[in-house]
């Protein structure tokens, strides 16, 4: 019997999927040929208590710096881009290379979330951002209107 293994929905191994950058290495489309062009979208967690709603973000190899939080028009926007660079030099040869990783990820707010007092650290690989939640205003008693 053998084990079960995810195939993320294609024939091709997740390994051939993330060298070509595409389901099926032979459908050389723009992201092959271009692949700085390609957005990651991270995996998230959403965790809600009382106080607070907790996004946390999985963005290893990224910087503080590399990232962008922004909000527009209701939507929290978590923008990231890291290039990467290396350069080597021989007797008979140079190498240099360089790469581009990008992430975007947006979330649309409750209207109960303290839009000024959100707040993002990231550490080890996980961005975590803090939506601070408002006082939920206790709904007014019931009051019956006589109709005359």
């Amino acid at each position: 019997m053998s084990s079960p293994t995810k195939r993320n929905g294609s024939f091709w191994p997740k390994m051939v999927q993330d060298f070509f950058g595409a389901e099926n290495p032979f459908d050389f489309d723009e992201k092959f040929f271009f692949p700085g062009k390609s957005i990651e979208v991270p995996s998230a967690n959403v965790i809600e208590n009382d106080n607070s709603f907790k996004l946390e973000l999985a963005v290893p190899g990224f910087e503080k710096k590399d990232f962008k939080v922004e909000i527009q028009d209701g939507m929290l926007i978590i923008s990231g881009e890291k290039e990467h660079k290396s350069e080597e030099e021989k007797e008979n040869y140079r190498k240099k290379e360089f790469s581009y990783s990008s992430i975007r990820r947006s979330f649309a707010l409750p209207e109960h979330v303290k839009e000024d007092q959100i707040d993002a650290k990231y550490e080890n690989g996980i961005l975590n951002i803090v939506l601070p939640k408002k006082a939920l205003e206790a709904s007014k008693a019931k009051k019956a209107i006589e109709v005359g």
